[in-house]
This record gives structure tokens, C-alpha cells and sequence, in this order.
């Protein structure tokens, strides 16, 4: 009888859902009746759209009433936030990544998002979406179609108008609620401040006069370590009609808030409001470093961003956020929104998106070679939080005129994102869009073409593959581009290894790593073509000499603090140790190698190495756990392309594992062991194969059909309900 995930005493374990709704930062206030009442259309629709002017509370408030809600959906809440997209082509790229699918294979987006979503009971937050409100649209209506348990819960200043769609407006806070989160906030940010009597009557006024809207009663909030509750009511006629006076063309609305902000906006310094119009070009989190390069200049040198940036987060306008890579600031959009308003009447948007640009390509740049060093994890953080910027940054070079050789240079240059860290699908859409472009500058666009190729073959696309990288290989020879051409021939020979034409992939490589010494070329790309020939060594036999290249790369990669590249060198150790009996010694290197895949969320190593661990736990007597983890990497690889990138040589382990296991389990129990380690998310699929497990004892070999052998299993950490106990086989 096959074991039970909800057996034993864990079984009342709640289980947590889920998602990757944020933590609040502060306390929610009020909205009780229009949480009821959104809670309400949750129940009655697929489709509700929060609607309503800036500022007014609609993303908190959907984001409490999901929190609220999430036991109603049993694969999770999740929030995409689209707010910093421009290009409607990188929406569904967007929604792939809020969902945490990683997916780097060929297949277009919305194909991965469709097919993920079809059985599953989960609710989409989409926040944002006002300037791609068609795109969206169009996206959600294919989802809702394809996938009948989702429910999408839409935020944004206008409805999508979809069929079905139920619209739920959301007005400003009564006076009540208003003063309640005038007090709140302001004893958050000025400890000694009480809501006596005397002053609840200033507070009624002040709240009424900005019109309840939550985002106004917070700034004022926020200056009560400057000013008082009557002089900040003192002084809000003025602001207020100034304001009004400039934008009588726009709704009321939209003249409220303005002028909540704009009154704001009076209140800062003169270099807090110039460094506020400036961080505006900024398209998502930035660090300190990066404001004070862009956003300095004579008139705000500097030395003075740190202080001005600290006004800017004292008043809430910009917010100080820490993250994997370090501490980072973030301007609310509506914020960021009126600050561009402010630079474009500076006439400076141009020069500092420009300067946008500069900075985030020599962070690339500098991103690039650091790769190859013990800043790895930290080059992969710091560009997972830089993306937005620089997708900013590569929008602008491609609708630029003459500028497309400075597009093909930065997503060239960021091959170690795309290729390294799991970003395969997006790294050929800028990579695409680049290269379609003409541009004089060969040097450029011979890089661009070889990480073309090279995510090409990962993706197993060996038609657009061949293409690039002989395109790259010729103009190589034409331009007299020594570098470009062993790259080129390094990709050349990859691919043929995944062809499983073995005597080319070494010849290829080869002459590949004879180029890159000539050129004194030392770096991630290198280390890879020398562990890449040792595969193809391994595959035609010769083993020693496998073996011999990849403990090089272990030591150069030991010496060097590089580990995405010895993580592969790793894999084809563990392989020769396996192929010797050394089962042990095979487990430890192969846990190793996913360990460092998992890190850098390279599925294509990760599923590699997960496919040898569950032949060495065929090889040790566990079947049914290795059937498990052949059910997990089988689910990996539909987020990648191929599987096996169809090859016979790869193919190997899975084949002889499959074997083993369908001999001692049985073809039906085999398929029940794999069809669970399909359901297996990334995550958890990898606590599975991490976990600590018992040796079993030695089974011996059985035919298929035969009694399944006795086993002890460890307790499914990465299953899908997170519960059970150990049972017997």
C-alpha cells in the first residue's frame, strides 16, 4: 500500500499557504465594511476589479482582503506587481516570475502561465496595471478562460472591463477612520504625540480637508516632527489653491491628490524636492551609490543626496526597504509620478534618463566580472534587484536612434543573469529585440549574437542557436575578433555535445579552451567549456581524463571563490564516482552541486543534478525514493524545454534509474512514486532531495511485478501538503 503524506503525529500541523503577499509594515486602519463587501465579490466573481483615484488605499486594502482570504485557495495568493512595465510584451514575463515558475525554456510566457494555472486553485493580485490596461485585459481573459479555479483580483485606476468583471470602487476614508489613521501614523513618527481633546478638533479639520484620502492624512502625518497640528492647517489654504489653480483641467479627484502631494512637496527642502524630481527616472528599488551618481550635480552635489534622501524618507515619500542585496529605497509610484511631472518642467528628463543609463550599464559591467569571483551570490542579488532599472535602462537604448549597439552591449553583458540565474525566456526577449536592430557597431553585436546562442541551446532551440552562433563565428573571422570567435565556437561545440555528436563537441571545445589561453581569457564562461568537454569525455569513455579536467576547474574555482561553475564541475565528478560504485562519495558531490543550482536558480544545472541524485539513490536500494525525485525533475524540466535537451547520452541516468527502480517497485508502483515527485514545486523539491535520509539496507535486484521491498521512508519534507509521518513500505 503506498505510504500517506497525512499520517502520524504532524497531521494537525496547519498548513501554511502559499504566495508571496508582503508583510504590512504598519498597522491597517479601518475599512472594515469594504473588506466585508470585497470579500463579498470575491465570492460572487472570478474577476473583481479595485478602482479608485491615487493614493486612496486600493492596493493595501486588496492586499488585507487577500491575506484574509488565502485558506479559500489551496495553491496560494500571490501578487504581481506591474506598475513599473512599459512593454506589454514583458507582462506575461512579469506574471512568471510573481509566480515564482523560473521558467527557461522556449515556450512563450503566456503558454507557461496558462498551462501552471489551469488546475490550480489560486488568487492573482494584479496591481498596477493602468498603462498596459489593454495588455492586461487581453492576458486575463485568456487565463480566466484556460484556467477555471483562478480568481483574479485587479487593482488599478480604471476597470478592465471584461466580461464577467465585477468593479469595486473604493472612496476615501470616512472622517473617522481618517483621524484614527492621523493619529496612528503620526505616534509612529513622533513617539510623544496623543490625540487629546483640544487637538481632535484641529486633527477632524485637517483630515477633512484632504479629503480622507489616505495617502494625504499620512504625509501630513508625517510632518508633525516639523510642525504642529494648526500650523500644518494654517498652512494648507495656500498650497491648496495654488495647486488647484495650475490643474483645473484635470478631474477633482485627480486635483486632490495633487495637491496632497503637491502640498508635500512645498513643505521639502529645495534639494529634497530637486533629488525627488530626479529619483523619478528611477524604475524600481535603488541604492545609495546609484542616486548619487544620477541624481547629483552642481546644483545637489553629491555629498548632499544622503542628507536629502533621508528628508524624503522621514516624510514617507521614499521608502527604505531591506533586501537580500542590502539596503534599498523605493518612491510609491504616485510619488515617482508627480516627481517626473517636476522634471520634465525642469527639462532635464532627457539628460537624466541618459544618466539612468550610464550607471546601470557599468553596473552591469561591473556585475559581468564580478561574476567571477567570491561575490557571486552577491552579483546574483544585487542583479535580481536591479532588473527594473535595467530593464529601464535597455528600453531606452532600443528606442533610441543609433543607440542600439549600447542594447546588444547590456544584454550581451548580462548573459550571466540570463544564463546563470534561471532568466533564460527573458534573456532572449532583450536579446531579440536587440539584435533586430542594425547597428555599425560590430564588437557589440558579435556579443550579443554568441549569448543568443547560448541561451538558445540551453532552451534547446538548435535551429535559432545554429544561427546565431554561425553568424557570430563568420562575422568573427570577418572583423578579425579573435575573442568573439572562440566564444562563438565554444557555443558550437555545447551544442553538439546536446546533439549527442560527441567526437565534434570535443574537437569544438577544444579548440575553444586553445583560443581562450592564447587570449588569456580566464573566467565563468571558460571554466564551463572545460567541464563541458570533460562531459564529453565521460560520454565516449574516458573517464580519467574527465575527471582530471574538472578537479582543475574545482581547485581554479576553490582558489577563486567562483561557484556556479564548479557546481557543474561537481555533477561530472559525482557521475565518475557513481560509475565506479562510490556511492557515498557520489551523493555528497551531487547534493553539493544542487545546493549551489538552487542558489543561483539555474534549473538546467539544478534538474541535471537531480536527475543523477535519484540514479544514486536507485543505486543505493531506495527505489521508491528514487522515483520520487524522478517524478521532481521531470516537472523541472517542462520550465526549461526538452527534456534531457533530447539527448541519448543525457538521457542515460534517467533511463537506468527508471530501470532499476520499475524492477524492485513495479511499473504501477514506479508511476505512483513519480507522479508524486511531479507535484513537487522547485522548493520543495529540493528540501526533498536535501533532506536527511536513512541508508537502506541493501535490496536485491527483483523483476518487475515482484513484492515491493521493504523500505523505511524519511518524512516528505518538500510534498505538496508539507504533513506525514514515516511509515513502512
Amino acid at each position: 500500500m503506498r505510504r500517506s503524506f497525512r499520517s502520524g503525529p504532524s497531521a494537525d500541523v496547519p498548513v501554511p499557504v502559499p504566495g508571496n503577499l508582503p508583510a504590512e509594515l504598519n498597522r491597517f486602519v479601518g475599512r472594515d465594511e469594504e473588506l466585508s463587501g470585497l470579500a463579498r465579490r470575491l465570492g460572487e466573481s472570478r474577476l473583481v476589479t479595485v478602482v479608485g483615484v491615487g493614493g486612496v488605499g486600493k492596493t493595501r486594502l486588496a492586499l488585507r482582503a487577500a491575506e484574509a482570504l488565502k485558506k479559500r485557495y489551496c495553491d496560494g495568493v500571490w501578487l504581481a506587481e506591474t506598475g513599473a512595465l512599459r512593454d506589454p510584451e514583458l507582462l506575461a514575463h512579469s506574471l512568471v516570475e510573481a509566480l515564482g515558475l523560473t521558467d527557461q525554456s522556449g515556450r512563450p510566457p503566456r503558454r507557461v502561465l496558462a498551462e501552471h494555472l489551469a488546475t490550480r486553485r489560486l488568487l492573482l493580485v494584479l496591481d498596477g496595471f493602468e498603462q498596459l490596461v489593454d495588455a492586461c485585459a487581453e492576458l486575463v481573459r485568456e487565463l480566466l478562460r484556460r484556467a477555471p479555479e483562478l480568481t483574479v483580483l485587479a487593482v488599478g485606476r480604471r476597470p478592465l472591463r471584461l466580461e464577467g468583471e465585477l468593479v469595486f470602487g473604493l472612496d476615501p476614508l470616512p472622517e473617522r477612520d481618517a483621524v484614527l489613521l492621523f493619529a496612528d501614523r503620526a505616534a509612529a513618527g513622533s513617539p510623544g504625540f496623543r490625540l487629546t481633546e483640544a487637538r481632535e478638533s484641529a486633527v477632524r479639520e485637517l483630515c477633512r480637508r484632504l479629503d480622507g484620502i489616505p495617502l494625504a492624512v499620512e504625509l501630513a502625518a508625517g510632518r508633525l516632527h516639523v510642525l504642529s497640528v494648526e500650523q500644518i492647517l494654517a498652512r494648507i489654504d495656500d498650497r491648496f489653491r495654488v495647486l488647484t489653480e495650475g490643474s483645473r483641467g484635470a478631474p477633482v479627484r485627480h486635483r486632490t491628490l495633487r495637491t496632497a502631494i503637491g502640498w508635500s512637496h512645498e513643505l521639502c527642502t529645495a534639494p529634497e524636492r530637486l533629488l525627488w524630481a530626479r529619483l523619478s527616472v528611477f524604475a524600481g528599488p535603488f541604492d545609495l551609490e546609484a542616486a548619487e551618481y544620477i541624481c547629483g550635480g552642481p546644483e545637489l552635489p553629491a555629498g548632499s543626496v544622503l542628507d536629502a534622501l533621508a528628508g524624503l524618507i522621514a516624510q514617507s515619500l521614499v521608502v527604505r526597504e531591506e533586501t537580500p542585496a542590502g539596503v534599498r529605497y523605493r518612491m510609491l509610484a504616485t510619488v515617482a509620478a508627480y516627481g517626473a511631472e517636476w522634471l520634465a518642467a525642469l527639462a532635464d528628463t532627457v539628460r537624466m534618463r541618459r544618466r539612468h543609463r550610464d550607471w546601470y550599464m557599468g553596473l552591469a559591467t561591473w556585475y559581468e566580472l564580478d561574476w567571477f569571483s567570491p561575490r557571486q551570490a552577491e552579483v546574483a542579488a544585487g542583479a535580481e534587484s536591479a532588473m527594473p532599472n535595467l530593464r529601464a535602462a535597455l528600453e531606452l537604448c532600443l528606442e533610441t536612434p543609433d543607440e542600439a549597439h549600447l542594447g546588444q552591449h547590456l544584454a550581451g553583458t548580462l548573459w550571466f543573469y540570463w544564463v546563470g540565474c534561471g532568466r533564460l525566456s527573458e534573456g532572449r526577449h532583450w536579446l531579440g529585440r536587440a539584435l533586430a536592430l542594425d547597428s555599425p557597431y560590430d564588437e557589440s553585436r558579435l556579443k550579443a549574437l554568441w549569448v543568443l546562442g547560448y541561451v538558445a541551446v540551453l532552451q534547446g532551440d538548435s535551429t535559432a542557436a545554429m544561427g546565431a552562433l554561425h553568424e557570430c563565428r563568420e562575422e568573427a573571422v570577418r572583423t578579425d575578433n579573435a575573442l568573439a570567435g572562440a566564444y562563438a565556437m565554444h557555443r558550437l561545440g555545447c551544442q553538439a555535445l546536446l546533439s549527442d555528436d560527441m567526437p565534434r563537441a570535443e574537437r569544438l571545445l577544444r579548440s575553444a579552451l586553445t583560443a581562450y589561453r592564447e587570449l588569456g581569457e580566464l573566467n565563468s564562461n571558460v571554466l564551463m567549456g572545460q567541464t563541458e568537454l570533460a562531459m564529453s569525455l565521460v560520454f565516449q569513455g574516458d573517464l580519467d581524463a574527465a575527471v582530471a579536467l574538472c578537479t582543475e576547474v574545482r581547485e581554479i574555482c576553490e582558489d577563486s571563490g567562483e561557484r556556479w561553475s564548479r557546481a557543474y564541475a561537481l555533477y561530472v565528478l559525482a557521475y565518475a564516482h557513481w560509475t565506479r560504485g562510490e556511492q557515498t562519495e557520489a551523493r555528497a558531490l551531487v547534493m553539493e552541486s544542487i545546493t549551489i543550482h538552487h542558489l543561483f536558480h539555474d534549473l538546467v544545472g539544478l534538474v541535471l543534478s537531480v536527475e543523477l541524485l535519484a540514479l544514486v539513490t536507485a543505486s543505493e536500494g531506495d527505489p521508491a525514493e528514487a522515483a520520487v525525485l524522478q517524478g521532481a525533475a521531470s516537472g523541472l524540466w517542462e520550465s526549461i524545454g526538452p527534456p534531457l535537451f533530447g539527448s541519448g547520452y543525457f538521457s542515460g541516468p534517467r533511463m537506468l534509474c527508471e530501470r532499476q527502480a520499475s524492477e524492485l517497485l513495479g511499473a504501477a508502483e514506479y508511476a505512483e512514486y513519480e507522479s508524486e515527485g511531479r507535484g513537487l514545486p522547485v522548493d520543495a523539491a529540493v528540501r526533498r532531495a536535501l533532506a536527511e535520509r536513512p541508508r537502506p539496507a541493501a535490496v536485491p535486484r527483483q523483476s518487475s511485478g515482484t513484492r515491493r521491498p521493504s523500505r523505511t521512508t524519511r518524512k516528505p519534507a518538500g510534498s505538496p501538503t508539507g504533513k506525514g509521518g514515516e511509515t513502512a513500505g
